[in-house]
């Protein structure tokens, strides 16, 4: 079971190539900053962009800096159900502790599809499994239904990132999944409004930028401290909505390390950079919170 704060980690670009002293310092200031867990080559990775000799080498840098000293889910889904096998044997032959699997987005499987997808790709591998249920990018959700299904018939499928949005809907996969199951909000303004209803975490974009803000939101709400997690969030959900939603994800949360001295804020094709009045806008937020 994955539980706690779970870093959606960025892909750093330089020059065209993947920025590796980059990459590696961003996960030291994780490490440092006590979070449990971080999730290369996933939709903040910019997965889609990368080829796969490239997705396969983020996931072997990222064990190899992380050095068991947290944990690494590996992002491996694709809306290929082979694809997503390949990459998620090569994560298991990486180290990684591991595998986020996306819905498959674009082709629309049904709800049986979804099923026998993900229930192959944990028969392929032993790696444990953490869904991604995104609908605001896949276009459909995986139901409550197929995850209570996947979850009886494959000991490997552990949890799921849960980004649709919905208190409501985690409270029906509690009731659907077993207690060793964890449910982890993807989207940062509702970790804690998650969190109140039964969610053990946070797959966190904004810890990227405010790791330690982060954990210590996590920790209070897992010790049941929600006045002290509500404040964090109060306090914060300013910079969170401007990350979440000035530009597509990743584009605000890289231009705000970029911004802050950590990396480039170079996105491949079709992404692009914020515009100078967004980017202005950004500058403003960090500053306001300190962060620049």
């Amino acid at each position: 079971m994955f539980a706690g704060s779970y870093t959606a980690l960025v892909t750093p670009f330089r020059d065209g190539q993947v920025d590796y002293d980059a990459f590696e310092a961003l996960i030291e200031q994780q490490v440092t900053a006590g979070i449990d867990g971080i999730v290369p080559v996933g939709t903040t990775g910019e997965s889609p962009t990368v080829n796969q000799s490239e997705h396969i080498d983020i996931i072997k840098k990222a064990v190899g800096f992380s050095g068991g000293r947290l944990k690494v889910i590996a992002g491996t889904g694709a809306n290929s159900t082979s694809e997503a096998i390949h990459l998620t044997r090569a994560a298991e032959n990486a180290g990684a502790d591991g595998s986020l699997q996306v819905c498959p987005y674009y082709n629309k499987p049904s709800q049986e599809g979804l099923y026998q997808h993900f229930k192959m790709v944990a028969e392929a591998s032993s790696l444990p499994l953490m869904l991604y249920s995104v609908p605001g990018r896949s276009v459909i959700q995986i139901d409550v239904e197929t995850v209570s299904r996947l979850a009886e018939d494959c000991e490997t499928v552990v949890s799921i990132k849960e980004a649709g949005g919905s208190s409501e809907r985690v409270n029906k996969l509690v009731q659907a999944v077993p207690e060793s199951f964890s449910i982890l909000s993807g989207d940062d303004p509702l970790t804690v409004p998650f969190m109140s209803v039964g969610a053990r975490g946070v797959v966190s974009v904004a810890a990227n930028l405010i790791p330690d803000v982060i954990t210590r939101q996590v920790k209070a709400a897992l010790s049941g401290l929600f006045p002290e997690a509500l404040e964090i969030q109060k306090h914060y959900y300013p910079l969170l909505n401007v990350l979440m939603t000035l530009d597509t994800n990743p584009v605000p949360i890289k231009s705000a390390l970029a911004l802050s001295g950590r990396c480039t804020a170079e996105f491949r094709l079709p992404l692009v950079g914020l515009t100078t009045e967004k980017n202005e806008i950004l500058r403003e937020i960090l500053t306001r919170y300190k962060l620049i």
